[in-house]
């Protein structure tokens, strides 16, 4: 079998699971042979040796097995990162949280944040990477996402600029904090997600209490108690009117939302109101 022909052999199993089959079946088989993309059309001819191992991971993505848990890769940012089961691939989205917290880093000339489930590494290591002054502090509750980003902050030279806790929230932590940032579990537990979502990615980093705001909530209050001036929080498409209304009800900050490139509720950015400083 040619690479030609084991592309053809293979989109057809894809067809009903992903979006675009012969794009992803191009990705595994470059990715089984250690090779571009590019190697695939330049070479099309030549006989693949083992055809067993690639039609293995045709089959585990036809299974909706996320692609990036596959190959272990995700491109964030400017960036590729290292990824497994025990982190939240990172979305094309998220990359909107982290332009509008670099915003206010660069106007306000912020030294110290803290990232709040820092999964797989992604924000941190992008804004460490943006700006050289820069110092985080990260949090997650999951061991097993620690251990990615600590893989991936290693790779970027990054340890001795982002420091790693291993807890909820920022419990235990006393570093003073200028800004939070978080990509937060936002999802109602009742909410059934896309088979690729729901039955590979950790659900600690998906599904939230009461409507899928309660975590957004606690940091939101959080901020408040220890005087952190700005926060930046990615949430769900509906829970504008509800993360309004409770930051009313704090009447420390000033609030404003973002939409994403669907034009959909994704995110809020707030400042604590002069009055308080």
């Amino acid at each position: 079998m040619t690479l030609t022909q084991a592309l053809i052999t293979a989109q057809p199993q894809l067809s009903k699971t992903v979006e675009r089959p012969r794009l992803e079946v191009e990705l595994l088989l470059a990715y089984y042979l250690g090779v571009d993309r590019m190697y695939l059309f330049t070479h099309g001819d030549e006989v693949l040796g083992d055809a067993v191992g690639y039609e293995a991971l045709v089959a585990r993505r036809a299974k909706h097995e996320p692609l990036e848990y596959i190959t272990g890769r995700v491109s964030f940012y400017d960036i590729e990162l290292f990824i497994a089961p025990g982190a939240l691939i990172p979305r094309p989205e998220t990359e909107i949280l982290v332009e509008k917290t670099a915003d206010i880093i660069r106007q306000n000339r912020l030294k110290q944040i803290a990232e709040i489930g820092i999964g797989s590494g992604a924000v941190s290591i992008v804004l460490a990477r943006m700006f050289p002054q820069l110092r985080i502090v990260a949090s997650d509750i999951s061991e097993e996402a620690l251990a990615i980003a600590r893989k991936n902050i290693k790779a970027f030279g990054l340890a001795d600029r982002i420091a790693l806790h291993h807890t909820s929230l920022l419990d235990g932590i006393e570093a003073p904090i200028e800004m939070i940032v978080s990509n937060p579990p936002y999802i109602a537990r009742d909410v059934e997600l896309e088979p690729n979502v729901q039955d590979f990615e950790p659900h600690t980093a998906l599904f939230a209490d009461g409507e899928g705001d309660a975590l957004l909530k606690k940091i939101i209050s959080l901020s408040a108690e220890r005087g952190v001036w700005y926060v930046a929080c990615e949430m769900g498409y509906d829970q504008r009117e509800r993360i309004s209304a409770f930051v009313k009800e704090l009447g420390v900050y000033s609030v404003d939302f973002y939409t994403d490139l669907a034009g959909l509720d994704r995110g809020f950015v707030l400042e604590e109101l002069e009055i308080r400083r």
